[in-house]
């Protein structure tokens, strides 16, 4: 995964459809069309958090004698990156949907975590101490498999509105 966005993008019909709505002056039309993209992207966002909720995040063990002790952060992972993904529609000179994960809604400390995640291998400093590091493992390319899943569903109905849209400018 190059980067922690998704497009869902039929470049030239959406384009062709895009300016026809600014020509036809129909901001009406054009909220129509982003409200019901939108919400074709809806389900893909909502498997995204559901995906990163169920992931299970499994460490290499603790040596004998060791024990562990409270997270320094008391920050919920998985939950603090499912609440930063996001999906936005654009219908001017790029248009189309995209979902992604908002790296400004995350923590400073967390910004590459779902990049990370999905390579199915974490390495951290234990408790922050730079000289002793361990290694968490995951389900790898989560995010991938996930929009592979939603990708035929999406083409169709970005493909359905196109035609609707494009009747009505007719």
């Amino acid at each position: 995964m190059a980067s922690q966005s998704v497009r869902i993008l039929n470049t030239t019909t959406l384009l062709r459809a895009a300016r026809q709505l600014k020509e036809a002056g129909g901001p009406r039309l054009a909220q129509n069309m982003t409200r019901r993209v939108r919400r074709a992207a809806e389900p893909l966002q909502s498997d995204m958090r559901q995906t990163i909720l169920g992931l299970q995040i499994q460490s290499q063990g603790r040596k004998a004698g060791k024990r562990g002790g409270p997270s320094p952060t008391r920050r919920p992972l998985r939950a603090t990156i499912a609440g930063a993904v996001r999906t936005s529609v654009r219908t001017g000179s790029n248009p189309g949907a995209r979902v992604w994960v908002d790296k400004d809604r995350l923590p400073h400390d967390l910004r590459n975590m779902a990049s990370a995640l999905n390579t199915g291998r974490v390495r951290h400093p234990v408790f922050g101490n730079r000289r002793r590091w361990a290694q968490q493992n995951t389900t790898p390319l989560w995010w991938d498999s996930t929009v592979a899943k939603h990708i035929p569903r999406m083409q169709s109905e970005v493909a359905r509105i196109l035609d609707d849209i494009r009747d009505q400018l007719t």
